[in-house]
């Protein structure tokens, strides 16, 4: 027994310690190996979470469904996913529990496997309602560890974990169309298969993360906050609330585009369902693309201006997508996707720097506010649908980027950028 607790710690620490470097350079590193297996988890969780939307076809003829109904799935499960998030990551600021990685996609993987054998609309709705759980307990604590992984590239380091989810969101539509639309539904369970893959690359992330609190708790300071300019309560609360009606522009758009452009290209191009499905692919493909860019560039020219960039910076080409054909369309929604998906990692970052040592409770509100507004988004939009047309859906939404002015109220947080002459 001591031999493998020996052989344990020293894994441990070739992980976490280079070459001599002592325990208090930690946050001076970039360890991307863990970056890089908590964005292949992200990829997974989000491909399964991608499937809900992509099925709606499916689900909307077997069930005979109308847009309100589908809606109020999306918010079920977005609400589920959304709720948690926060009280979670709190919890977890005080109390880290690197083994609630792998809890949350043990309960996803049981609304999997119940989705993909529902017959009746209430356990369509219990189902997703599973993965939106799995989902809100995974989503904190998998940020913070991109967040303690990242060492002085925080965008970077987020960008790659968004990439990840973005990719998986992605993916999902496509194999939707490849694997589900041409048989049943029960062909969900396959995926199955990828959230236990999922679970065994959580397994390790959750070793490293264990191991990394133990000598992080040597340290007297979390990570370097020194450039940081600080601010009072009431300008901190008042950016927050600035980038929380970010969130909300931002994920209301997308819950027109996840949600209902299959059936926008549909009704006004008369595709088929799979030639929809491969457009919403491109769409979120463009996204997953798109993310590796915000972070990045935030760490190096700063996170106000990419927000200003990402959010205000999309509305001309959203005003355009109600009035372009079908080649246009696609062609726009590939610069949408770029453009918009470039702000969540310089929102997150801004906002955890906003208020250092409580990086979890940042990312649950952050997170379970997307989710929230996704899903809030997709109910009041498949209603408005519903007593409309799919296409004024598409002509309302296209003026949410326009919030992006409220950008110009940020407060600036490093003192770099607020250097006196």
């Amino acid at each position: 027994m001591e031999t493998n607790t020996s052989i344990e710690a020293n894994t441990t620490k070739k992980i976490l310690i280079t070459e001599g470097q002592p325990a208090a350079a930690l946050a001076e590193r970039t360890v991307f190996p863990i970056l890089m297996m908590i964005s292949m988890a992200h990829l997974f969780n989000d491909t399964i979470q991608s499937l809900i939307p992509a099925i709606y076809p499916i689900v909307k003829e077997s069930l005979k469904l109308s847009f309100s109904a589908l809606g109020i799935i999306t918010f079920v499960f977005q609400l589920s996913a959304s709720l948690l998030q926060p009280f979670i990551g709190a919890y977890t600021d005080r109390r880290p529990q690197p083994y609630f990685l792998v809890m949350g996609m043990a309960i996803s993987l049981t609304g999997l496997v119940l989705l993909a054998f529902a017959r009746s609309y209430p356990l369509v709705l219990a189902s997703v309602a599973l993965v939106g759980i799995g989902s809100s307990i995974f989503h904190p604590e998998a940020s913070k560890v991109a967040f303690l992984a990242a060492g002085p590239r925080r965008g970077l380091a987020q960008s790659l974990f968004q990439l990840g989810g973005n990719a998986g969101s992605s993916i999902g539509p496509l194999l939707a169309a490849l694997v589900i639309a041409p048989f049943h539904q029960e062909r969900l369970a396959w995926f199955s298969i990828v959230v236990l893959l999922a679970m065994f690359v959580l397994m390790r992330v959750a070793s490293w993360y264990k191991g990394h609190m133990a000598l992080r708790q040597k340290k007297k300071r979390d990570v370097a906050t020194e450039d940081l300019v600080p601010l009072s309560r009431r300008k901190v609360i008042f950016a927050v609330t600035i980038l929380l009606v970010l969130i909300f522009s931002k994920y209301f758009y997308m819950a027109s585009m996840t949600s209902y452009f299959t059936f926008y290209l549909i009704d006004k191009f008369h595709v088929s369902v799979s030639a929809a499905q491969m457009y919403l692919f491109l769409f979120l493909f463009s996204v997953a693309a798109g993310t590796l860019i915000g972070g990045p560039l935030g760490d190096r020219i700063g996170r106000k201006y990419v927000i200003w960039i990402s959010i205000l910076g999309v509305a001309p080409f959203t005003l355009l997508l109600p009035y372009a054909n079908l080649f246009w369309t696609a062609i726009l929604t590939v610069i949408i996707g770029i453009i918009l998906s470039s702000a969540f990692s310089a929102i997150l970052v801004y906002a955890q720097e906003l208020m250092p040592g409580k990086v979890g409770m940042i990312a649950g509100l952050f997170f379970g506010l997307a989710f929230g507004m996704g899903g809030l988004g997709s109910a009041l939009l498949g209603q408005l649908a519903d007593r409309t047309s799919i296409g004024y859906v598409y002509q309302v939404c296209s003026f949410l980027p326009l919030l992006g002015l409220l950008t110009g109220f940020l407060p600036e947080t490093h003192k770099r950028r607020a250097k006196k002459a």
